[in-house]
């Protein structure tokens, strides 16, 4: 947007999802800045109502509480994900949505394989069953109660070949995996590096996703693809909790079509106590934690700098990382 010495109003709805270790810098230019730790749904329009620049992680923005800002130009994302977007009215609007990328691309790979390595070698199982006395029962140096399998020589699905994706591939071939890129599902002819979908369902010992959630990946596995998963693999999910049809997932999990699962996601988050996910907790090979791979200190300071950069480029009339709203840049001039 055009330089201006009027301040812009900067609403950020959902400071409380960046860790409160994490420095915010300083905007540089005139403003005034409203955070709020949370804001329910029937707060937002409230809100953003005389916003200039709203800043949002997880808070949804539909039609509704875009509509009534009508002073809105920008929309800076705290996250990668922008399913929480109406990017359409965003787009009609001439408003400039700009996401976080690439922050995470060591922390999540982390989290992947430590959840692998759990559910893989049974760490939790084991050390649940330390505590509860079983090394004592047992009265050996050592005792064989859950599998323990190598990863060197298994096969690494991974569905989704974006930054998180070709990280995870990467660690996945310096441990001695086989990796597969899965194709799109019910696609061919993506070129060399994929594999048909049918094809790694079958042949990986682990699946991971790593792909956005849209119309097309809604439910992507369901109770046909765990049939499908002829080497009855390990699933670890990341990404987003609606990209798995959780019930058909409790069902392959309690059958042993599936090994084992490490998830991150959940729909919704939290979930509530009756949620199909969480009567699995007691399962030795189930692990859930609360949506924080990307969690690292040093990668949560990444997200808040690139936001504060996001947010500076835009009112320098230069925006970046935008997922809408400045093709040909005339959306943003001479707007305050």
């Amino acid at each position: 947007m055009a330089p201006t010495s009027t301040p812009l109003k900067v609403v950020f709805l959902d400071r409380d999802t960046i860790s409160p270790q994490t420095v915010l810098r300083p905007l540089s230019f005139p403003h005034t800045l409203q955070t709020h730790g949370r804001t329910r749904p029937d707060e937002v329009a409230a809100r953003i109502a005389d916003a200039d620049i709203v800043i949002v992680n997880k808070v949804k923005l539909g039609a509704q509480e875009i509509a009534a800002a009508p002073r809105l130009r920008m929309v800076a994302v705290a996250a990668t994900g922008s399913d929480n977007i109406d990017l359409t009215v965003c787009r009609e609007r001439g408003i400039v949505v700009s996401n976080i990328r690439g922050y995470a691309k060591t922390t999540v790979p982390e989290h992947v394989f430590a959840l692998i390595f759990a559910l893989r070698r049974s760490i939790v199982a084991y050390h649940q069953s330390v505590k509860a006395g079983r090394w004592q029962e047992a009265a050996q140096f050592c005792y064989f109660d859950y599998p323990i399998r190598d990863l060197a020589g298994s096969t690494l699905g991974v569905i989704g070949a974006g930054t998180l994706g070709q990280a995870v591939g990467q660690i996945g071939r310096a441990l001695g995996m086989r990796v597969l890129y899965a194709a799109h599902k019910g696609r061919t002819g993506m070129g060399a590096l994929y594999t048909p979908f049918e094809k790694v369902l079958a042949e990986s010992d682990i699946l991971t996703l790593h792909c956005p959630l849209n119309e097309h990946t809604h439910h992507l596995l369901g109770e046909a693809e765990f049939a499908a998963m002829a080497r009855k693999p390990l699933l670890i999910n990341t990404a987003r909790g609606a990209l798995i049809d959780d019930h058909a997932l409790a069902a392959a999990l309690r059958s042993g079509q599936i090994s084992g699962a490490g998830l991150d996601v959940t729909v919704p988050e939290p979930p509530p106590i009756d949620h199909p996910l969480m009567a699995l907790l007691d399962l030795p090979n189930f692990i859930l934690t609360p949506h924080v791979a990307w969690a690292s200190q040093e990668a949560i300071q990444a997200l808040a700098d690139q936001l504060i950069e996001n947010i500076e480029a835009f009112v320098k009339g230069e925006p970046r990382n935008v997922l809408v709203g400045a093709q040909d840049g005339s959306s943003t001039k001479g707007k305050n």
